[in-house]
């Protein structure tokens, strides 16, 4: 054990070694990012800072011929770091800029394009990791590649969950059911509207700036809906909506209701809920409301947007939590969980991609 941790600080690139930090800092952003979904803007600050130093050092030895020898070599070496930066550092900016990215997302890409231009070396005293390596050698693409195929295998685990829980419907491939009770502590949107299944639904931080807003929770909402529904009913002083973020308290879930199953059937109920509570898309239309719920008001007031979400939207997504006991919302999992897995098998192996592309041509 000596001998191999003797071997790798000595004989690996330090330049290399110093890079290892952004193993420890991306499982905290994914671990971050899972509980919250807010990762701070402070954590990628350093790290873009060490990539600088670390690539204006690698530029130094390449250029002064420390690092690769001949003039081809260098070359190629200018070559990776110029599609690393301009190529993979450009696809995190473009995704966030058209809503693909969160912000925390395209930041993460871009310090990896900065980070790591080129495949790192760590030597072993019988191998040397990465295990494999493409021609191309860009080692913030093997990572991105990687990445998408551990997203991918996300929507047939969530299928899976859903066909061996008894969770059927037209939307289990993208979406987990949850008591509509509980969407104020979840994160994702709803996948549903009054007419039906919906891939665009409300945003459930959206949901919660609007709860805070108006200063109720959504279990006062469950239970009386018609008069959250009037208009007149929104308070003279509206407080912060803040971020959407889950509270530490209970403050946006209110009491917890009655245990449901959550069967997506039709026949779920809520124990001891009022049933004249519950108010169908046909009872709200009935209401001459020129601002159900106070949506219109709620956007026009707050600063920004409410992550995209429009009056449609908010109406329609209180409409479903207000009437439906069991909903369905897309789990959605946080781009930095699979990058970090990405960036740990892409150090250990390399590029999956390329290597199944390999084995199939």
């Amino acid at each position: 054990m000596i001998e191999w941790l003797a071997t790798f600080l000595t004989s690996s690139p330090t330049p290399d070694l110093l890079r290892l930090v952004a193993v420890p800092v991306f499982a905290w952003a994914a671990y971050r990012d899972v509980r919250t979904r807010r990762v701070p803007n402070r954590t990628w600050l350093p790290l873009a800072l060490l990539g600088i130093a670390l690539l204006a050092w690698d530029i130094y030895r390449a250029t002064t011929g420390i690092m690769v020898g001949d003039l081809v070599e260098r070359e190629r070496f200018y070559l990776r770091v110029a599609l690393s930066l301009g190529m993979v550092g450009s696809i995190g900016y473009l995704f966030y800029w058209f809503g693909g990215f969160g912000g925390a997302d395209a930041k993460a890409l871009i310090v990896l394009a900065v980070l790591f231009p080129t495949f790192p070396e760590y030597i072993f005293p019988t191998t040397a990791l990465p295990l494999t390596r493409t021609t191309v050698g860009v080692f913030s693409l093997t990572v991105l590649s990687n990445t998408v195929l551990v997203g991918a295998a996300y929507p047939v685990f969530v299928t899976l969950r859903n066909a061996l829980s008894g969770h059927r419907a037209p939307i289990m491939f993208i979406g987990k059911p949850i008591r509509a009770a509980d969407a104020a502590t979840e994160y994702g949107s709803l996948l549903q509207t009054p007419e039906g299944f919906s891939r665009g639904g409300l945003d459930l931080d959206a949901l919660r700036m609007y709860l805070r807003w108006r200063g109720t929770t959504l279990a006062a909402v469950r239970a009386d809906p018609e008069r959250h529904r009037d208009p007149a009913s929104l308070p003279d002083d509206p407080n912060s909506p803040g971020d959407g973020s889950v509270p530490d308290g209970d403050d946006v879930t209110g009491p917890v209701e009655a245990d449901v199953a959550t069967d997506g059937g039709d026949d779920a109920e809520v124990a001891g809920r009022d049933a004249a509570a519950d108010v169908t898309g046909a009872d709200a239309d009935a209401a001459p409301y020129d601002d159900p719920w106070g949506a219109a008001a709620f956007l026009d007031d707050i600063e920004g947007s409410a992550y995209g979400t429009t009056v449609e939207d908010l109406r329609e997504g209180l409409d479903v939590l207000a009437a439906e006991d069991v909903v369905w919302i897309s789990p959605g999992m946080p781009f930095i969980v699979p990058m970090f897995v990405a960036l740990v098998v892409s150090l250990v192996y390399g590029d999956l991609f390329f290597k199944l592309v390999s084995l199939l041509v």
